[in-house]
């Protein structure tokens, strides 16, 4: 055998390898690593999207959260206020309640003492009226009784 015929059947069957893989084997390899690489690309695009998305969406929760805080800060704010507000109104009404009830005392007081002030007159007057008709028993005259009758009703 020559070499120089075994190295052209070898340099042909080689040529028909590289064609036959670069007609069929070769075609589907490159469009399925061009397919894989379109994935990987749109996977990496979408990564960073979503990258960019979550960034966005934190810095809209931390203002929502800031804004709730403040809104939270303001409602404190007002409950406090109106309840300083309840706070001074049951001053006022308790102390125009005290006012009520320490007039209305005042005025009890004061009927009570009239009471007994008339309670007095008339008892004093009683004790007047039978010092008289005891002195009238001894002494029958007429107009000593009388100026005695108006002192005693000057200085009542």
């Amino acid at each position: 055998m020559n070499i120089n015929l075994t190295m052209i059947g070898q340099l042909i069957m080689f040529a028909m390898f590289t064609w036959f893989c670069m007609k069929f084997v070769w075609p589907p390899i490159i469009a399925a690593m061009e397919a894989r690489k379109k994935r990987i690309e749109s996977g990496l695009i979408a990564a960073e999207r979503g990258l960019s998305e979550h960034k966005e969406a934190q810095q809209k929760a931390q203002e929502t959260i800031n804004q709730s805080k403040d809104q939270a800060a303001a409602i404190i704010a007002n409950a406090a206020k109106q309840a300083s507000g309840m706070v001074e109104d049951a001053k006022s009404t308790a102390s125009q309640e005290a006012d009520r009830i320490k007039t209305q005392a005042h005025a009890e007081i004061e009927q009570e003492s009239q009471r007994v002030r008339n309670q007095l007159k008339d008892q004093v007057s009683e004790l007047v009226m039978q010092g008289v008709n005891a002195v009238l028993d001894k002494e029958v005259d007429p107009k000593v009784h009388q100026d005695m009758l108006g002192k005693l009703s000057q200085t009542l």
